[in-house]
């Protein structure tokens, strides 16, 4: 009895010998200007110890020693901060942290601008989540993807609530971005201008914006990047490319500098189309952004972008086959020539930011975009179309049975386009109580210099397609050239204020302005948001915006389908209508978030347009009205602990009516008997239910193993054949349906003092290791249609255009 009883003291005084082993650490808590901050709660992360800074900011706290922590630093009004730490027996280890202020606090939100909670159309988006995402694309557009859908895993470029790819503003820390104009497809796309390794914050809104953003119909992608405050980097290696970034500040954090470098080759993605060849595709681009604080009142940024990007093909064959399981064909292609294409772009910026007081900010911004684009090819394509043996029984069984028709298509292009693009602007706000006013001024110089020559020549059994006796004629034929200058001013103010404390309602609005001496045509656009946060016990919070949206022409706009260019024509204009909700609650003890949102769009002056695979051909005249509406629903949260997912689902329909469209039938005699109006059709973008879905997991006993999962399913999109007449797309391409996985395994982690000094893993923060599987299921996704016509039957096949099949990346991350 006696030695069970001092079995059972010894047992008991375990712990505390245990803890008697311990360690100090203490230091000073500081925001990003070096006040310091008291209240701020520092913890060991899943135990009891903790402490809280005191009013100058210093605090003190004894931790166990001999094992690895998680030091948390916590405040409600500012973003968490972590250390991991390891310290031996009495060691004392200093440790200060400067803190940065939320951005969507609640009781700042007319001053910081809560877009998650407070905005209607605002998206949630963890940029973090970029790297972890199983995508060919990757970044921050890999993300959005899983919000407004996909049909194309080769492109980064999207589609929001009916609009186009030309519908979507861009801005990296004040600055509108650009995009190449000549791209005709995925493949030939190089990278998208925003740095996922750069970026500190990302601000989404799929329509319904504020006044302050402006001047497209669809959405704005409002790009923040990093205020380091020490030195770090990461590189990242996999088949499909590589990346390398560093950042820094100097000790007392008066400049601080990004720099990021990435090589993009998909030549391992492009063997996976159907059409083989000899792809060689280079892109490369590289961007800094340097900020200095001469003193507390004035602040400059540069920031530096130059992209080159290559692509050269040769292709050689292609084998397709369609149809039904009782109706097969194949066609087979042997081709002949080479592709070439350049895209060189250029963009440089610079920022005067003055702070007279804490309540006046005053912004000057300057900044020039060059692009220099060159697209040549000369391809021939001889071309064999056959109907497949489909009975199981026959020997030839899924060989070609019947030939139906041969030919030559031959393409050629010489395009050359030189695009100068010069900004001026200003921004301004000024904190007046419940009021948060701000306003803005831009004047926008524009040059433009293109040369296009383009033609498609169809030869079918000996003819020239299409067909006439006295002549030869090109299927397709383009041939223009431009050479003008045009200035565009805008501007807007707008006011933020919420109502009294006593009704949580607050109200953004404002009016945009946009003149172009181009054509004379000046725009003026009221919008209001509101939100209202009633005081019930559940977390929610409803939104409504409604607003005016003018997308002045830009040059692709101007160009119509035989390459002439119109000055005169006016801006495309909508209307906005939005309705939503925000809910925030808790399941199974984790954090949750339901969003839903309806919408109406009122279109007019519209521009009617086709797609050429990712290239847009517009029309060239305001000539059709149209509409758009749906609703989305959208649920993040940790389906598994500490483990963020969502899913996004839409509902959409987009209509337009060409007014001057219109189908004249003729008689037997050959003269005019009835006339039809169209009317309304559906748009090009016309996508009626889309959902996306990520999903993280990790295995219960070692969260260092981890899975992803990116999910992609959308209604097929409106074609038709390629005669122009847009009443004549009534046909849908297939439903888009794609699943990607990856698994990531933390090679490398914990505190690096651990490490012997001479190691070289003691410079490393954390390395992961990641395979992915595109295309998981191997499903065979369209992306367009190829029309194939035989000359002996007179009858026309639509041949699939097919994306991507299943493929492997293996990806290295590495964080210094």
């Amino acid at each position: 009895m006696l030695q069970r009883i001092c079995a059972l003291v010894a047992i008991l005084c375990l712990p505390f010998f245990a803890f008697s082993q311990n360690a100090v650490i203490y230091g000073t808590v500081q925001d990003e200007h070096g006040k310091p901050i008291e209240l701020v709660n520092i913890a060991i992360e899943g135990t009891s110890f903790g402490t809280m800074s005191k009013p100058d900011g210093t605090y003190r706290l004894d931790i166990p020693a001999n094992q690895r922590h998680t030091l948390v630093f916590s405040n409600v009004s500012f973003e968490v901060e972590k250390r991991h730490i390891n310290l031996l027996n009495n060691q004392q280890l200093k440790i200060d942290i400067h803190l940065k202020k939320r951005a969507n606090t609640l009781t700042e939100f007319v001053k910081k601008d809560d877009r998650v909670r407070y905005e209607a159309g605002a998206i949630q988006i963890e940029s973090k989540k970029a790297n972890e995402l199983p995508s060919t694309i990757g970044g921050i557009e890999g993300i959005l993807k899983t919000f407004v859908g996909s049909h194309n895993e080769l492109t980064s470029q999207y589609t929001v609530r009916g609009g186009n790819y030309d519908e979507n503003l861009v801005y990296v820390n004040d600055f509108e971005i650009y995009r190449p104009f000549l791209v005709r497809s995925g493949q030939q796309e190089g990278l998208s201008f925003v740095n996922a390794d750069l970026v500190s914050n990302v601000n989404f809104s799929v329509g319904g914006f504020q006044a302050r953003y402006g001047d497209k119909m669809s959405s704005v992608l409002d790009v923040t990047y990093k205020r380091p405050k020490s030195f770090r980097g990461s590189a990242m290696l996999s088949l499909l490319g590589a990346n390398i970034h560093v950042e820094g500040a100097t000790k007392n954090e008066k400049l601080t500098y990004l720099v990021g470098l990435r090589q993009k080759s998909n030549q391992y993605l492009l063997q996976a189309q159907p059409t083989k060849g000899v792809y060689n595709p280079s892109f490369t681009d590289i961007q800094a952004l340097i900020n200095y604080r001469v003193n507390k009142k004035w602040e400059i940024e540069l920031i530096g972008n130059y992209a080159r990007n290559r692509f050269s093909f040769i292709p050689q064959e292609q084998t397709t086959s369609f149809g039904v399981i009782n109706q097969a064909y194949q066609l087979r292609i042997f081709y002949n020539g080479s592709e070439i294409d350049q895209f060189d772009s250029r963009f440089g910026g610079i920022s005067a930011t003055y702070r007279p007081n804490e309540k006046l900010k005053l912004k000057f911004l300057a900044s020039g975009f060059q692009t220099n684009e060159r697209e040549t090819y000369d391809i021939s394509g001889e071309y064999l179309l056959g109907e497949l043996e489909t009975d199981l029984g026959k020997q030839n069984f899924g060989q070609i049975k019947t030939y139906l028709g041969t030919g030559i298509v031959h393409n050629y292009a010489r395009n050359y386009l030189k695009v100068n693009v010069g900004n001026l602007a200003h921004r301004g706000s000024l904190d007046v109580g419940k009021h948060f006013i701000s306003w803005g001024i831009d004047a926008n110089f524009t040059s433009i210099s293109d040369k296009l020559l383009e033609w498609e020549r169809r030869d079918s059994a000996g003819y020239t397609q299409p067909y006439y006796n006295d002549s030869v004629v090109m299927k397709k034929l383009y041939h223009s050239s431009a050479n003008f200058n045009y200035t565009r001013l805008s501007g807007f103010v707008q006011d933020n204020f919420r109502l009294n404390d006593s009704l949580d309602l607050t109200i953004s609005a404002g009016v945009r302005f946009n003149y172009s001496f181009l054509n004379d045509e000046m725009v003026v656009s009221p919008r209001l948001q509101l939100a209202y946060k009633p005081r019930w016990k559940r977390d929610i919070v409803f939104k409504a915006a409604a607003g005016l949206y003018a997308q002045p022409a830009f040059y692709r706009e101007m160009r119509d389908l035989n390459g002439n260019v119109n000055t005169q024509l006016l801006a495309q204009k909508s209307a906005h209508y939005v309705l939503g909700y925000d809910y925030n609650f808790k399941m199974y003890q984790r954090p949750f978030k339901l969003t839903g949102e309806l919408y109406y769009k009122k279109l007019w002056d519209l521009v009617p347009y086709e797609y050429d695979n990712v290239r847009i051909r517009y029309f060239g005249k305001n000539d059709a009205i149209g509409y758009a509406y749906g609703g989305e629903l959208r649920l993040y949260g940790d389906l598994v602990k500490n483990a963020t997912s969502w899913l996004s689902i839409g509902v959409m329909k987009t209509m337009e009516d060409i007014t001057d469209d219109k189908i004249i039938l003729k008689n037997k005699a050959g003269a005019d008997s009835t006339t039809i109006y169209p009317g309304y059709v559906p748009r090009p973008t016309d996508q009626r239910f889309m959902l996306g879905m990520y999903f993280e997991d990790y295995l219960p006993r070692n969260k260092n193993l981890k899975a992803h999962i990116n999910m992609m399913y959308a209604t097929g999109l409106p074609f038709g054949p390629p005669n122009g007449n847009r009443y004549d797309d009534t046909l849908r391409l297939p439903d888009y349906k794609r699943v990607d996985i990856g698994f990531s395994a933390l090679l490398l982690d914990g505190d690096r003092k651990e490490r012997p000094s001479h190691s070289f893993f003691r410079n490393l923060h954390s390395v992961w290791l990641s395979l992915e599987v595109f295309n998981l299921l191997g499903i065979q996704n369209t992306l367009s249609y190829s029309w194939i016509q035989d000359q002996t039957t007179n009858k026309t096949y639509a041949v699939p255009n097919r994306l991507t099949s299943r493929l492997l990346n293996v990806k290295l991350i590495i964080n210094f």
